[in-house]
């Protein structure tokens, strides 16, 4: 088993595995409703300049997500 990182610290087109979303309840409901929970398989696809939104794919769908946000997502590489 890996070690966890953040999402943010993962290379660009990189995959992952969710292992835990560290937040509040709000966080975490958001991010699931968007289909980004633990297990499921997430790429980065593009980093935001100077701490602007990065784009996740997580299954079909592709979101763009606030630096905040992605720093709170722990995964571990695949």
């Amino acid at each position: 088993m890996g070690q966890l990182k953040s999402l943010i610290q993962i290379p660009q087109g990189s995959k992952a595995v969710v292992k835990a979303i560290r937040g509040g309840y709000g966080l975490v409901h958001k991010l699931q409703s968007i289909g980004i929970r633990d297990g499921k398989e997430t790429e980065k696809v593009s980093t935001g300049i100077a701490h602007g939104p990065v784009g996740i794919r997580c299954g079909n769908t592709e979101v763009a997500i606030g630096f905040g946000m992605v720093k709170k997502v722990f995964v571990e590489e695949v």
